[in-house]
């Protein structure tokens, strides 16, 4: 094969990167634009805390009911055709939830925008792993680093909205109109992955491989942290530590800037020292994260603490779903099975912590927190066995990469 072909071949994976950015960037959008109009959402449902509690659970329900499903769908229709349909979906169904008048259609229109987010999550993710390993660098955490920043965009236009007293029906409306255009825009460079002729489809639901849920285990550690983090965070400092409520709300919002800036940067880290290490040293560094939050004599220190776990944890997730690519037979039931123990993981956290702090106190609930990110020193080494070495520079050439899979963009065989 002539260099010039290479060479074009190399950009088509190039763009296919930025694209599959892109369309990280759009997913996490959606998520932000929804989160800060959620008391808008509550008051027009008319539901108190509680149910409010409930309905909440439902987005998470639908995901992990839904996302198993992703791999069929890409079957059938292509990966390319099936993030397509499906970020569309999941930026549509931005708008059910402000349109609901009651629990009951918050409840259902919650299923359907968890269950369209978690299915374009697999979707995304899969294509995203497929990139890296043809590359053949790192690149997962940069692309969730990308879904940060997109929440951040969201957020802060829902902030916006809401601090001028906005319906949220219109703002999700026109944020819902916005992001599906980037979001099908986005689509037309990724990968046009295709199932061979003769393959036969992967089961609508099947249990995920033992290989997901060891992986699983380390990337709930990770979610499990962070969604503690973010969402009792501010708590902690106002009321464990008298803070301010102005300064309890920005550790939230450094925190999560913390993430997106390490994720940003996390591939250069992996590609020189490997997944394995990185992430027991991000273990490490969260522990002592921990450590310091739980023993913080004041705010600073607590501030430092709950930077220092978001520092060392910011790849895991990222690196999980990656090692899940490349487990197993069949790499969307693996993703899959990886995205529904994190998802799990992100619903129970917030709970689990008012639940402890509620019998005991805060800062025990944030001693387990410590506990689960030391586990991320203990479990690292299940990352080892995944490995992209050769299968770049082979699909790049033309050649039949290790896995049997064809050049970029041309038909390849989905296990």
């Amino acid at each position: 094969m002539t260099s010039e072909v290479v060479v074009s071949e190399r950009r088509k994976l190039i763009r296919a990167r930025y694209a599959v950015a892109a369309v990280f960037c759009v997913h996490g959008a959606v998520t932000g634009s929804f989160a800060t109009r959620i008391p808008w959402v509550q008051d027009h449902a008319g539901v108190g805390a509680g149910l409010l509690g409930i309905a909440l659970a439902f987005p998470a329900i639908g995901a992990s009911l839904a996302m198993p499903l992703a791999g069929t769908v890409s079957h059938r229709f292509g990966a390319r055709a099936a993030l397509r349909g499906l970020l569309a979906l999941w930026t549509l169904s931005l708008v059910l939830p402000a349109l609901s008048p009651h629990v009951y259609a918050l409840c259902a229109a919650l299923f359907v925008y968890g269950a369209t987010a978690g299915m374009a999550d697999v979707a995304m993710n899969a294509l995203g792993v497929e990139i890296e390993n043809r590359l053949n660098r790192s690149i997962m955490s940069g692309l969730h680093g990308m879904w940060s920043v997109g929440a951040l965009i969201g957020s802060a236009a829902g902030t916006l909205a809401a601090h001028m007293g906005s319906d949220a029906r219109l703002h999700h409306l026109i944020a819902s109109a916005v992001l599906t255009v980037l979001g099908l825009l986005a689509c037309r460079h990724v990968l046009d992955l295709r199932s061979a002729p003769d393959e036969a489809p992967p089961p609508r639901f099947a249990l995920p491989p033992r290989s997901a849920l060891v992986i699983g285990a380390i990337g709930f550690c990770g979610v499990f942290a962070e969604g503690a983090s973010l969402d009792w965070s501010a708590v902690y400092l106002r009321d464990g530590l008298g803070t301010s409520a102005g300064l309890a709300a920005a550790s939230t919002t450094a925190f999560a800037l913390t993430m997106a800036v390490a994720r940003l940067a996390g591939d250069r880290v992996v590609d020189r020292f490997g997944p394995v290490r990185t992430v027991r040293v991000g273990g490490v560094l969260a522990t002592a994260g921990g450590v310091l939050v739980v023993l913080a004599p004041d705010p600073l220190a607590a501030m430092a603490g709950f930077g220092c776990i978001g520092l060392g944890i910011a790849v895991v997730v990222p690196l999980a779903f990656a090692a899940a690519g490349r487990s197993g037979s069949n790499p969307s039931l693996s993703i899959a099975g990886v995205a529904t123990i994190t998802y799990t993981s992100g619903l129970i956290a917030p709970s689990a912590i008012g639940g402890i702090a509620d019998l005991t106190s805060l800062v025990v609930s944030f001693a387990l927190v410590t506990v689960l990110a030391f586990g991320l020193v203990a479990g690292a080494g299940v990352l080892r066995g995944s490995t992209r070495t050769g299968a770049a520079d082979a699909a790049v050439a033309g050649a039949r990469p290790p896995d049997g899979r064809e050049a970029a963009g041309q038909p390849v065989a989905r296990s």
